[in-house]
C-alpha cells in the first residue's frame, strides 16, 4: 500500500499549486477584462471594472510574491478591500484563490479549505466552480481526507477540466492504497490531454505505479 504523510502531502499540494494555480490566476486577470468589457451601458460597469481590475492585480502582486512569502497583512488588507467593494465579482472570486493558495502556503489548511468551501457555495461562473472543487480536493488530501475529496470530484468535469480532475482523483485513490483504480483515474487524465500536452508529473506518477507492479 501506497500512503503519504501529512508533510508530504501539505509539500506535494504546494508544489502543484505553484505549478498550476500561479498561471491560471495570472491570465485570471487578463482575461476578466473582457467579462467586464461589453455593451453600452457599462460605462458605470467599465469604470468598476477598472477599480476591481487595479485592486486584484495590487492582491495579485502581494501574494505571487518572487520571494514566496507574501506580506499576509497586505493580503488580508487588498483582500478585505476587494470583498467590501466588489463582494461576488470574478475579481473578489479570483482574490479568493489567491488568499486561499496564501493560506496553504502558512499551513493553514483549515483557512484555505472555508475560503475555497465559500467560493464554490456561489460560484460566479463554472470555471471559477471548479478551480475551486480542484482546489479543495487537494486542501483535503493535505488534511487526510482522501474519501471526502474523492466525493467531491465524483461525476464527469467540463472536458476542458477532466484532466486536471483525473489527475487528483488519482492521487487522492493513491493516497489511499486503491492503486488499480488510481492508474485508471491516470490513464484517464492522459487520455483527456491534448496530444501535443507535455505529461510531465502525470508520467511519472504513472511510472511509479508500474514500478510497484513490477
Amino acid at each position: 500500500m501506497t500512503s503519504h504523510t501529512e508533510d508530504e502531502e501539505l509539500a506535494q499540494i504546494k508544489d502543484w499549486w505553484q505549478r498550476s494555480g500561479k498561471p491560471l490566476l495570472a491570465g485570471g486577470a487578463l482575461a476578466l477584462v473582457a467579462v467586464f468589457g461589453w455593451q453600452g451601458w457599462q460605462k458605470q460597469q467599465t469604470g468598476q471594472a477598472q477599480n476591481a481590475s487595479a485592486l486584484y492585480q495590487q492582491l495579485l502582486d502581494t501574494s505571487l510574491t518572487p520571494s514566496g512569502k507574501p506580506d499576509t497583512a497586505k493580503v488580508a488588507e487588498l483582500y478585505g478591500q476587494l470583498q467590501s467593494e466588489f463582494a461576488g465579482s470574478h475579481y473578489a472570486q479570483y482574490g479568493s484563490l489567491l488568499v486561499a493558495k496564501v493560506a496553504v502556503e502558512e499551513g493553514k489548511l483549515e483557512d484555505a479549505a472555508a475560503e475555497l468551501r465559500a467560493l464554490l457555495d456561489k460560484p460566479a461562473d463554472a470555471t471559477l466552480g471548479e478551480l475551486a472543487r480542484q482546489r479543495l480536493a487537494r486542501v483535503l488530501a493535505a488534511q487526510d481526507k482522501a474519501e471526502e475529496g474523492l466525493a467531491l470530484l465524483a461525476g464527469e468535469a467540463d472536458p476542458a477540466f477532466q484532466a486536471g480532475r483525473e489527475e487528483i482523483r488519482g492521487d487522492l485513490l493513491v493516497q489511499l492504497g486503491r492503486l488499480d483504480e488510481a492508474r485508471a483515474a491516470y490513464e484517464k487524465a492522459k487520455a483527456a490531454q491534448p496530444d501535443d500536452a507535455a505529461l510531465g508529473t502525470l508520467q511519472m506518477k504513472l511510472d511509479d505505479l508500474a514500478k510497484g507492479d513490477a
